[in-house]
Parts: C-alpha cells; sequence; structure tokens
C-alpha cells in the first residue's frame, strides 16, 4: 500500500510504501510448493489407486461375509459345506490383505478377480 502525507504549512509532501510481508510466503516459496506438487502428482496419483484398490478388495471381502452371513441374502440358501468354502476363502483373502498391506494396485486387483 502505498500512502502520501503533506504537510500543509511547508506544502512538502513525502510518499512511503507499506508491505504486510509478515506470515506470508514468498513468490519464490510459493513457485516451488507448485513445482514439487506437479513434481509429486504422479506418485500421488499411484498411491490413490493402489488405497482405492486395496479398499475395493475389502469392501468385497465384508459385503461377502456379511451376506453368507445374513438369513434374508443368502444364509438360508446356500448348504454349510458351500457357506464354509466362501467364509474360508474370504478369510484366506483377508488374511492376504492383511499380510500385504504395501502390495501394488495389480496384485489387489488380480486377488479380487481370484476371489
Amino acid at each position: 500500500m502505498t500512502v502520501s502525507a503533506n504537510e500543509k504549512g511547508t506544502g512538502k509532501t513525502e510518499t512511503i510504501t507499506i508491505t504486510n510481508d509478515k506470515g506470508r510466503l514468498s513468490k519464490e516459496e510459493i513457485e516451488r510448493m507448485v513445482e514439487e506438487s506437479e513434481k509429486f502428482a504422479e506418485s500421488d496419483k499411484i498411491v490413490k489407486e493402489k488405497i482405492d484398490a486395496k479398499h475395493q478388495f475389502d469392501n468385497y471381502i465384508y459385503q461377502m461375509r456379511n451376506q453368507i452371513e445374513d438369513k434374508e441374502k443368502l444364509a438360508d440358501k446356500l448348504d454349510e459345506d458351500d457357506k464354509k468354502a466362501i467364509a474360508d476363502a474370504l478369510q484366506e483373502a483377508q488374511d492376504w490383505v492383511s499380510a500385504n498391506d504395501e502390495a501394488e494396485k495389480d496384485e489387489f486387483e488380480e486377488h479380487l478377480k481370484d476371489l
């Protein structure tokens, strides 16, 4: 902000510029942050896709477990051997997810297809 002062008695005029730089990022800091975000955008996308694939796999396991236990859904329509086979497969898949938390997106998708 630029401020001017005029002394009426002498007619002298002074101008000063006031800046508010305290607590603000400099232009260089902002540019550096934008460059870093662009630099890491691709790796962030890969991590997000991996997490989404893991959540999709977890959700499928959860939904299937609920369906085989819910009498209004599949519980009464499956015989005990089939229910046990499905429950075992779900437990095996859950164990794999727990043991392979850092697996890649493709691995989660492949195990989901297999299940």
